[in-house]
């Protein structure tokens, strides 16, 4: 990825010259609500299961083409939020919304063709371990789309080149590295040309430099096709490198305490938790 590539996409963004800050906690105003610049809003969003709240009181807004890392210690719902954002799980109060729809206020039907622009990489790859890393691409796209089996084929092929994998479409998961089949589970995820790609834990389970090559990997498809990425990870290193906004969860307070750009947020923060969390291992 270069550099004249990376600063011609935040140009295209507007925010070449934006100093990276620590948002407000409060509801980005109505009259913005229509933005072309947002991808993902939540507004007053509150989250649980049966009797238990996990997240309430949640609002802020993720920016096309933006690396956007929900981020927080163990228990604090980031998991739960993703469900959200994914359509997986109706908020309890507030509304979720992609490319300016709320998922909950229309119909399934529609629903389910909003969602047909989210692509997902799941933590362990969750690919279909007797099939080939192109039947594992060619499955959603023999299932949503009416391309000929040719087109399938070539697509699949071509997904596997875009994330360094071209020539690999024969293999089994079992035959390859875990670092390969996060990048086939990045493929698959991408079969149906999403808008909005989500990472839960991308860097779980891999040696440090094959976490580094999957992190410029979401760079680097982020400036060539515009895609908003959103990244669940407790890696500080990933966080640092990829992010350009984030949200904090805290599991005492069951809310968000604070948004911005992950090395503002480390480096100014009034936030004593949020410091501490971005800040650990420092001697």
């Amino acid at each position: 990825m270069s550099a004249a590539v990376t600063s011609e996409t935040r140009a295209r963004r507007g925010d070449t010259q934006a100093e990276p800050r620590e948002h407000a906690q409060t509801p980005v105003p109505a009259s913005d609500q229509q933005s072309k610049d947002v991808a993902i809003r939540l507004e007053k969003v509150a989250l649980g299961y049966d009797s238990d709240t996990i997240q309430q009181g949640l609002s802020f807004a993720i920016r096309r083409g933006d690396v956007f890392i929900i981020m927080g210690g163990s228990g604090c719902g980031k998991s739960t939020v993703m469900r959200a954002l994914t359509g997986l799980l109706a908020p309890r109060q507030g509304r979720v919304l992609l490319q300016d729809q709320s998922l909950w206020e229309v119909s399934e039907a529609a629903r389910t063709q909003i969602l047909r622009g989210v692509g997902v990489m799941y933590q362990s790859g969750a690919l279909w371990s007797s099939m080939t890393l192109e039947e594992n691409i060619t499955l959603p796209l023999e299932q949503y789309t009416r391309l000929s089996r040719q087109q399938i084929g070539e697509l699949a092929e071509y997904k596997l080149a875009l994330v360094g994998l071209a020539g690999f479409g024969g293999y089994y998961p079992g035959q390859i590295s875990g670092g390969m089949r996060k990048r086939v589970g990045v493929a698959r995820a991408m079969a149906l040309d999403p808008d909005i790609l989500f990472f839960d834990e991308p860097s779980a389970g891999l040696d440090p430099l094959s976490a580094r090559r999957l992190d410029d990997l979401i760079l680097e498809l982020r400036d060539s096709l515009g895609t908003t990425m959103v990244v669940i990870t407790h890696d500080l290193d990933s966080i640092f490198l990829i992010g350009d906004d984030a949200v904090f969860l805290d599991a005492e307070t069951r809310t968000m305490l604070t948004t911005g750009n992950p090395k503002h947020l480390r480096d100014h923060s009034e936030i004593a938790e949020v410091r501490a969390f971005l800040r650990r291992g420092e001697a």
